[in-house]
């Protein structure tokens, strides 16, 4: 094969390649400083502190003293540890009562909202407002609330002759308080976001399956459901994410008085102790920084896998 070269043209000189280098970086400058803040953060406040993180746990430390090299020993206490699985149990059980029931209640409040044609934005406004609340606001509220002598809740039921229920002392009374505060706060924002999605699907997809002689059961399981596949996908997993990382409801409910013992963090019996309440406890309070930094790992990898057994699950039922 021949070769086509360039007649007349002389070859740079590294001092061109120079000038012409520093062109383009002064061409390019502005655009690399505009983004230059996002990465200085992420840099200082994620990569630096996740990486650091990693090097903790594979260490013993008071956040005083000298740093220890045990190696997995911190993991190897985490999955030994009876009072974490107590904590994984009691957060995947809230997160169950919470999410499965509010997810689908969400659902049901967009299609009304979305077939509203008048006051649709004040809806959208009071369905929003609970998820920029103070979440120790709304718990302090609903404290009130589960108060098991002067409770709002309890007096309701003395007036309808039902028994009273222990929502501070009982074990899964107590976790229903918790998914009930975490139902109220983000059951209205996933309600948008399914409203959202509605508004995607094209109208005349709801006449053609009127012809058809669909009713609103049937539009509603074999049409809405189907198409807003997607959405749900969105839902379900930061739904996930957030159940799993639940911290300031158990915390303010119901205190952490005298540790992690029979009544202390998470109330009587660690009922209402989560994985991350869990965490902030031996972080912050036992001082075991590098157990600490283990533990926030599991629960990392426990989120992905959850992640992603949910993406599996919607994934599969698309095919």
């Amino acid at each position: 094969m021949s070769t086509i070269t360039r007649v007349g043209v002389a070859p740079k000189t590294p001092e061109q390649r120079a000038v012409r280098r520093r062109r383009k970086l002064r061409k390019y400058l502005p655009r690399y400083l505009s983004i230059a803040p996002y990465y200085a953060l992420f840099l200082v406040f994620g990569l630096i502190p996740t990486t650091f993180s990693f090097y903790l746990a594979l260490q013993k430390w008071d956040g005083i003293g000298k740093m220890q090299f045990v190696g997995l020993s911190n993991f190897a206490y985490v999955f030994s540890d009876a009072t974490f699985g107590l904590a994984i149990f009691n957060t995947f059980a809230i997160w169950l009562m919470s999410n499965v029931p509010m997810l689908f209640i969400a659902l049901i409040l967009a299609c009304l909202i979305n077939n509203r044609r008048r006051s649709k934005f004040f809806y959208q406004a009071a369905y929003y407002i609970p998820s920029v609340t103070s979440v120790v606001a709304i718990t302090l509220v609903f404290g009130s609330f589960f108060g098991e002598q002067y409770g709002l809740i309890n007096q309701s039921f003395a007036v309808l002759h039902v028994p009273a229920v222990h929502w501070i002392t009982d074990a899964w009374p107590m976790r229903w308080a918790i998914a009930f505060i975490y139902m109220w706060r983000w059951t209205g924002y996933n309600a948008l976001i399914f409203m959202a999605g509605l508004q995607g699907i094209p109208t005349e997809y709801y006449d053609a399956a009127r012809i058809d002689g669909s009713n609103t059961i049937n539009i509603f399981f074999r049409l809405i459901i189907p198409l807003l596949r997607p959405v749900i996908l969105f839902t379900v997993i930061s739904s996930t994410v957030g159940g799993l990382t639940m911290f300031t409801e158990p915390q303010v409910l119901f205190g952490n008085n005298g540790g992690l013992s029979a009544v202390g963090v998470g109330g009587v019996g660690n009922a209402g102790l989560t994985v991350l309440l869990y965490q902030y406890w031996q972080t912050f309070a036992e001082y075991h920084y590098g157990y600490g930094a283990a533990v926030g790992w599991v629960v990392f990898v426990i989120t992905v896998a959850f992640t992603i057994v949910n993406w599996r699950i919607i994934q599969s039922e698309n095919r």
